[in-house]
């Protein structure tokens, strides 16, 4: 059947183009304050939720809501599923946009929105490849469902609860990462390197007020903050050194003078965790400004804990935990949120990705052994194990050659340090939506999707739920 997917999708453009800046303009960002028992992840996230539900009822999808926690779309016949797994919430939009992160603008061909490649508007390219093949009366011998997350971004209750009361789809995808082929990505482990109250008494030195530093443990913190009290005599002194070290560091920041104490507030360069090298860390960089300062003795441990172990080392080095395997490269580590105050004591929120291979295990032993030495213990501790689908599965060969005749290249298979949903289903892999050679701008400031490439990969799911479902 000869079908010019991309040329169906291009009938469709502006009415695509539309849907996607209405739900990129929902500021879905977790937010556990304003729960209710309809919305228990916040409003934001429900009306994303509801959005798409509501939209997929319209196109005459079997629409599904599962406790305001996920949802789902379907179509087809059989007894067979198909499962798309995508995801409406996004991560916060910190700072530094140059427009609203809500707006959805488009310039120069591309729309500008949190969420607008991770993962709302691969979500809507999604609907609209469902919406291209039910349109086209194409017989499919499976069911094709839709399933819509909440919770991606955080804890995953979203799938957790989907599971609990839904069926496992045979196969699937989920349209939130790279092309060509994710086959294999890395476990992640999020946890946190805690140091008691009773560590916190004050010791001599300038005293460390407070320390703060990211919100997630899976973004590179694009900003910190630390409370100095500092008297009249050294004042200017320290200003002029936090200057001299911006200037070295050339970043950008400010020294905040009041009565007995200076805050110092610092800029970074915001990144997903998959790589945090694709970042500044705002918190790891103050941290060792502040480890040039004589500080009150319990602060100067935590501080020299920090730098020492983790400044310019994202792969574990200093702590012992480096690892590497041939499927899915390095082993790393984020340190996406940073926290201390002379009442709550030190918390270290880490976000370990780690190879197929690796033993966590062992890993978690070491790195205990090595925060027990520092007065440190590992609090919270979760993981995502690692996953993989053979290179020979249907699934794989199927998108490989839609791949291929959509884009005229070759469909190498890759692994990455991310987690999709994709590692939810027995079968899954990552599709898309980022073409090779474009920039990841996940998680970054001025995050955008390309249009042209929001309608390619529309053209490839479509030609994808067909071949997995006819």
């Amino acid at each position: 059947m000869g079908i010019n997917w991309l040329e169906e999708v291009l009938k469709r453009k502006e009415e695509l183009i539309q849907d996607t800046q209405a739900l990129l303009r929902i500021p879905s960002v977790l937010d556990e304050e304003s729960a209710t028992e309809e919305a228990p992840l916040g409003r934001g996230v429900y009306e994303a939720l509801q959005f798409l539900l509501r939209r997929g009822q319209e196109e005459g999808f079997t629409a599904k809501n599962l406790d305001g926690l996920a949802g789902h779309l379907e179509m087809g016949q059989g007894d067979e599923l198909i499962g798309i797994l995508c995801h409406v919430d996004v991560v916060p939009p910190g700072d530094g946009w140059s427009s609203d992160p809500f707006a959805a603008e488009i310039r120069d061909g591309k729309i500008y929105a949190r969420g607008a490649i991770d993962d709302k508007g691969p979500t809507m390219a999604a609907l609209y490849a469902m919406k291209i093949v039910k349109e086209l009366g194409l017989p499919l011998r499976k069911r094709v469902r839709m399933i819509i997350g909440t919770d991606e971004e955080s804890n995953w209750r979203c799938v957790d609860h989907y599971f609990k009361h839904e069926e496992m789809p045979t196969m699937g995808f989920a349209p939130d990462a790279d092309f060509p082929i994710i086959y294999a990505e890395k476990g992640i482990v999020d946890l946190d390197l805690c140091q008691p109250l009773t560590e916190m008494s004050e010791q001599g030195g300038i005293q460390l007020y407070s320390f703060r530093s990211g919100r997630r443990y899976n973004m590179v913190p694009d900003f910190a903050e630390a409370v100095l009290a500092v008297n009249d005599e050294q004042k200017e002194k320290i200003e002029k050194h936090y200057h001299h070290f911006l200037r070295e560091a050339n970043m950008k920041g400010n020294a905040i003078v009041k009565e007995e104490t200076i805050t110092f507030q610092l800029e970074g360069v915001s990144a997903h965790a998959m790589e945090p090298d694709n970042g500044k860390n705002a918190g790891l960089w103050l941290a060792k400004w502040l480890s040039s300062i004589e500080l009150d003795a319990p602060a100067a441990s935590f501080i020299r804990f920090v730098t020492d172990y983790f400044f310019a080392d994202s792969r574990g080095n200093k702590l012992g935990i480096a690892y590497h395997d041939e499927i899915t490269g390095d082993l790393t580590v984020n340190v996406g949120i940073l926290s201390y105050d002379r009442q709550g004591g030190a918390k270290i929120g880490l976000n370990i990705r780690y190879p197929v291979t690796n033993e966590i295990e062992q890993t978690k032993q070491k790195l205990e052994a090595v925060a027990a030495q520092h007065g440190f213990t590992v609090g919270h501790f979760s993981d995502s194990k690692p996953h993989y689908v053979d290179q020979n599965h249907e699934l794989v060969r199927t998108l490989q050659r839609v791949y291929e005749e959509q884009t005229g290249e070759r469909a190498t298979l890759l692994s990455i340090g991310g987690g999709t949903y994709a590692r939810s289903l027995k079968a899954g892999v990552a599709f898309g939506p980022l073409f090779p050679g474009r920039p990841d701008v996940a998680h970054q400031k001025d995050e955008y999707i390309i249009i042209d490439d929001l309608l390619k990969a529309t053209a490839i799911y479509a030609q994808a739920i067909y071949e997995l479902a006819k």
